[in-house]
Formats: C-alpha cells, structure tokens, sequence
C-alpha cells in the first residue's frame, strides 16, 4: 500500500494541464511537477488520496531531450513558473495541446488545433508586477511570491519573466520597509502593514500601487524618494485593505504622487491606463492576439461591431478605425473613463462607451442596429462568458463571433454551449452527439492559440465562430 512520504520511481506519461507530469503507479495517479514525458523519476509521495496522489521529485534518473536548465532560481518553490525546465518550442506545442485536450473533455470537440504563436520574448516580457508583502517563520518581513497551493512567501530579488525594472522595485520595498520599520503584513495574526506591491509599465512610465492594512503609513515621502533613484516617471498610489480576503486591491485608493494616469500608443491609438485598467501583460503577443482580432470583424469596412468585456478601450479603438461603428461595453468605471478619454483622444466619432454588464447592455445594443452587419467579439475574465450572455448570443442571430479567451476549460465549455456539443438538462451540462446537434447554434471557424504567458502554464485562444444555416 502507498503511503505518505513513499519515494516511488515511475516514468512520466504525459504533462497535465497545470504542467505536472502524470504518473501510475499500482492503480493511483500521481501528479509530479518538474517531470516531463516519457521521463523516468524519483519522487515523494506528499499526499494520496483514492486514486490521486501528489508528489515532489527527488531527481530524474533518465532526462527527456526536452529538458533545459529553469533560468530562476526559485524554479520549483515559487507558484508562478511551471513550465521553465521544458524547450520553448516544446511548451508551444504543449500548450496547442492543453486546449485541444479541453476541447474534448471539457466542450465534446475533437478537432486539430495549431501550434501556439510564439511570443518573441520568452522572458522579461510582462509589463505588471504582482507581489504579496509579508513575514516569514521569524517575523521578518519578506517580499516575494506564494509557493503553489499556499500563501507562503517564497522571497525574491528578481524574476526571470519581469523586465530588470522589477528587480529596482523589490530593492526599494526592501529598504523602505527595513529603513523605516514598516512590517509586512501577518496573515495569521493580522499585524504588520504592507500587503501588497502592484507595478504596471506602460510606455517606459510606471503606475505603483502599495496595498496597506494600515490606512496611514510612514515615511511616505522618502519611499518616494527612493523610487526617484531608479524610476524617472511614475506616480504612487496607496491602497487601504484590511480585509480577510484574497483579492488584492480595494476601492480605497489615495494617489500620493503624479497625475494618476499614463498615456502610451500602440497602432497609432493613443490611450490612457490607471491602476486597475486591464491591459495585456505581454505587449509583443498583445500586438500580434489583436492583429488577429481585427482580421475577424472587420473585412469590408461596414461592420457594426460589440466589444464585449472591452476594459480601457484600446481593442475597441484599434477596431473602430476599420468599421462603421463599434460599442465597448465593460463593467470597470474606471476603465470606461479611459475608454472615454481614448475616444477623445483620438477622434473616434464612431466609438460609444458603456458601463454596466455585458448581459444588460448587449441586447439593447442589437436592437438599435437591427439590420446591420452585426458583429461580435468577447474578452471574458478567467471565468469565460455567462450563462446569460451565451443564451443571449444563441438568440441573437449575429453572424459571427470572436472569443478572446485566456482559460482552455471555460472556453471549451463556452464552445460546447455555442456549437450544440453541450446542452443543459435540468441544470446540468450534458454532451450531444455532433449528428444530433440542431440548426441555429455556431460552428468553429478558425482558433488559434497565443503564448501570452511564456514559462507558465497559462495561454491565450482566439476563436471565431460562423452561425451554422
């Protein structure tokens, strides 16, 4: 019997969707991160249970041809980077895989799916920065990122998929919080200050956010001087958050130095970013996922066009410059302010901004362009599309849907409720038989998957869907 603690030697089947390598071993399942296939490992049992197990390696015995050197440090302790000890060729094709593997589980859809368009920077690519602020074992303060599963600190000086600027940054959190006897925060005891530190890069200029449990914190001033040293343009903000909670940022922000905004350009659009505007991490595959956007709603100029989940605009704006008319509807007010201002900015009489739920506002828009080239394009949170939106686009009539998605398993259910793979009864989700799919659902297109997130486990998928006839 298998117990806790066990050192088994297996050899890796495949990789799991989270990069883990899959092993069996007398009837349980065990997943073991850092393996890769085909490979023969050592490694600790850490926990079982039924037919699933997990498990730490020990030390590969025969390596894969496809194993490289993880370029960081903290490879295998911290939970952002699971992917660093495969080729990055091969990560694109596991990537391709993870989605057409979710398609079918997940959505009842076998078909091929192309190999992830690479981005031109496998590291030093992301342009925010998230880091938790608090205490290790002893009390002392830490700046780094939660190991997986935990919100354990794992401490860093720099991070191998964050441009140099990140490590300046981690440098003066550090001094300012030894210098000036601020503590991070205690998430057991509920002691100490600094939370978190958020980092946004647009244009060379920078937006930084430092999350407080404590709504006044000292020395203000002088941290401002020490991001002075290494940073020539940025403005700070403060963000007071005392809640037992998981999300970083509350609506509490005090903006203690520079104009609050930034203003960059990408494709001749002029826009502008706040704290908590969503913009693409990766701006090289950035630029290429919407160059491929584009090419799917606007072809002959007089589209009508809904950007759904439109964020500060710079999709909608891009896409206004080549149709009739196009409507943002998005949820953040403050990212509809950037999207207003963008408009402004850049003289797009034919762009209308709207705030509130896709749900609410998508119909309304469809009635006032009845009997227009209609089309749709949705860039849904981690959560895809909502059930009340998808029922609205099957009643639609639209001819044509793009899908920006940056999480395979709710896009292939999403795709399994729009091509009829998937159905409801009472409740539940239940797979149809493609012959038995009805007219007036949407067939797939074209997808084609973008590595937005290089040396992790994440990837972004475009889809276009054609309404079937």
């Amino acid at each position: 019997m298998i117990e806790k603690n066990d050192i088994i030697c297996g050899v890796v089947e495949a990789i799991g969707s989270g990069g883990e390598g899959i092993i069996r071993h007398e009837g349980v399942t065990f997943f073991v991160p850092a393996c890769l296939p085909a490979e023969k490992v050592r490694f600790k049992v850490l926990k079982i249970k039924g037919a699933i197990g997990y498990g730490k390696i020990e030390e590969v015995l025969t390596p894969a041809e496809e194993r490289v050197r993880a370029k960081c440090p903290v490879f295998m302790r911290c939970g952002g980077c699971s992917l660093q000890h495969l080729d990055y060729n091969a990560q694109l094709l596991h990537k391709s895989n993870v989605v057409k593997e979710a398609l079918r589980k997940i959505g009842g859809i076998s078909m091929e799916v192309p190999v992830a368009i690479a981005s031109d920077f496998p590291y030093g690519y992301r342009n925010k920065l998230q880091m938790p602020i608090g205490v290790d074992k002893d009390g002392n303060t830490v700046v780094g990122f939660y190991a997986e599963h935990s919100h354990r600190i794992v401490p860093v000086n720099a991070c191998a998929i964050h441009p140099e600027w990140a490590e300046k940054l981690i440098a003066v959190i550090k001094r300012y919080a030894t210098e000036c006897a601020v503590k991070g925060y205690d998430e057991i005891n509920k002691t100490g200050a600094l939370r978190h530190i958020v980092a946004r890069e647009i244009g060379g200029k920078f937006i930084f956010t430092l999350v407080s449990a404590k709504r006044k914190l000292p020395s203000v001033p002088y941290l401002i001087q020490l991001l002075e040293k290494d940073f020539k343009e940025f403005t700070l903000y403060l963000n007071f958050n005392d809640k037992d909670t998981n999300v970083i940022l509350s609506k509490e922000f005090e903006l203690v130095h520079g104009g609050g905004f930034f203003e960059a350009e990408e494709r001749g659009i002029v826009y502008e970013a706040g704290p908590v505007t969503f913009l693409q991490v990766n701006e090289n595959v950035r630029g290429k996922l919407y160059q491929g956007a584009l090419k799917t709603v606007a072809k002959d100029g007089d589209e009508v066009v809904i950007d759904a989940y439109s964020g500060g605009g710079l999709l909608t704006a891009m896409i206004a410059k080549k149709v009739k008319r196009v409507y943002g509807i998005e949820l953040e007010a403050e990212a509809v302010r950037c999207a207003n201002a963008l408009k402004e900015k850049n003289k797009l009489k034919n762009m209308t901004n709207i705030c509130g739920y896709v749900e609410e506002h998508l119909s309304e828009v469809m009635n006032i362009e009845k009997g227009e080239k209609v089309r749709l394009i949705l860039d849904p949170p981690r959560a895809g599309i909502a059930r009340s939106v998808l029922k609205a686009l099957l009643a639609s009539g639209i001819e044509k849907i793009t899908i920006i998605s940056c999480n395979p398993a709710t896009l292939a259910r999403d795709l399994g409720i729009l091509t009829g793979r998937l159905t409801e009864e009472n409740g539940e989700l239940v797979k149809t038989a493609a012959e038995e799919t009805p007219t007036g659902y949407y067939e797939i297109e074209r997808l084609q998957p973008y590595d937005m997130f290089p040396q992790t486990r994440a990837i972004e998928t475009l889809v276009t869907l054609r309404r079937k006839r």
